[in-house]
């Protein structure tokens, strides 16, 4: 049979048969003139209040008594409608868990009639409809999914009792997503906590939150105290492993950012060395947290952009790492790089930041254990979340015709 999808739960048999959306949903308009703002009054939904985990209202402009009830003559939103978007951002499809808001620029399909909304959601979101969206919008400029093309759309649909079991575990894998991101974004703003209390602010000597066998006064210190720029030329070519830094894991090989074709033309010898403990930074980008630490426990080579530096005995590298990679060492770049067309950080400018120092190595290495633990916490929950969305995007594919 053609008309079925490639994985379907057992008891259901026969073809999907081809049914109008309107047909079968109450398909209605959300577009019309923009109202007037305020300060205060009901929310004004639009596309960029639609992502992937539901409604995000934390940037929604405001509308008068009036103008909320005037627009909800002809689309008022009830619990459990679907809206997604027809001008600009088209798609990202969500039900709504609430009514105290008003819409703009986005279409509204009513709960109820033949269709589950729950089995509708993920159908909005599968490739077929997306291919749908491309094809209507080839050509324009402008992208606009008008709303006679949202009602004429044809998808392939099985019968009631099988839309209700695809909408009910599309829905138990979307609560797994959004109880995996709660999760990590909680362990997030736990390490953004921590790092406040646990490095001393401003005017401060001591921080808020100490391991209890420490004391003493920390110090204001400069990076160039304790390290020194490092990073000679690979002048005799040496076919060491060429590396890049990427934001969010560090030190990868360049064979996971660039095609095999671009790797083959490197010149090798122009590149620098990178020892193992040393640091390797990106001067344009050090601000947005591209920096690694060369824990590979191997000589590898970097291009000849970056800045390479190493920390001396009085310092553990995980520790500055974390400092590095903070807020505060970012508004250190600001200051230092004050005035210049782009924020470039040379060693010279570097070696200048203030830091908070820790006399003590060993609470500097225990301060720098426990950052790397909720850091590999953080990336392993991300990992899940990964994986489930990967494993909803294999079924969004397969489950659909």
């Amino acid at each position: 049979m053609e008309n079925v999808p490639e994985i379907r739960f057992r008891g259901f048999a026969g073809e999907w048969e081809l049914r109008k959306l309107s047909d079968m949903k109450d398909v209605r308009d959300g577009t019309h003139d923009s109202p007037e703002y305020f300060q205060e009054g009901h929310p004004l939904v639009t596309s960029k209040n639609l992502t992937e985990s539901g409604l995000d209202m934390t940037d929604v402009s405001l509308i008068s008594n009036k103008d909320f009830e005037a627009i909800n003559k002809r689309s008022k939103v009830d619990t459990g409608d679907i809206i997604f978007g027809m001008i600009g951002t088209i798609g990202n499809p969500v039900i709504v868990d609430r009514e105290d808001f008003a819409i703009k620029n986005v279409a509204l399909i009513k709960d109820g009639k033949q269709a589950p909304n729950s089995f509708l959601l993920q159908l909005l979101k599968s490739p077929a409809f997306k291919k749908y969206i491309r094809l209507e919008n080839a050509g324009n400029t402008q992208k606009f999914l008008g709303l006679g093309k949202i009602r004429d759309y044809m998808p392939y649909i099985p019968i009631a009792e099988e839309m209700e079991t695809i909408g009910a575990f599309f829905r138990t894998l979307d609560t797994t997503i959004i109880l995996y991101k709660r999760k990590l974004d909680g362990l997030k703003r736990l390490k953004s906590a921590c790092f406040q209390q646990m490095f001393p602010q401003v005017g401060e000597a001591v921080p808020q939150l100490r391991f209890a066998t420490f004391n003493g006064d920390w110090q204001v210190r400069k990076l160039g105290d304790f390290s020194s720029k490092s990073g000679k030329k690979n002048r005799y070519d040496k076919d060491y492993p060429a590396y890049s830094v990427s934001n969010l894991l560090g030190l990868i090989p360049q064979s996971e950012q660039f095609e095999d074709s671009r790797l083959d033309d490197l010149d090798k010898a122009a590149y620098k060395i990178v020892e193992p403990n040393e640091f390797a930074y990106n001067p344009a980008r050090i601000n947005v947290g591209s920096i690694a630490f060369n824990d590979l426990d191997k000589r590898v080579i970097i291009s000849s952009l970056y800045v390479i530096v190493k920390m001396d005995s009085q310092i553990d590298n995980e520790f500055i790492l974390q400092y590095i990679k903070s807020p505060e060492f970012t508004k250190e770049v600001r200051r230092n790089t004050e005035g210049s067309v782009r924020e470039y950080l040379f060693y010279e400018n570097f070696s200048n930041i203030l830091f908070p120092f820790a006399p003590i190595v060993e609470e500097q290495t225990a301060i720098g254990n426990f950052f790397r633990n909720l850091d590999n916490a953080i990336n392993t929950q991300a990992e899940k979340l990964e994986q489930v969305k990967r494993l909803k995007s294999a079924y969004l594919q397969k489950m659909f015709v």
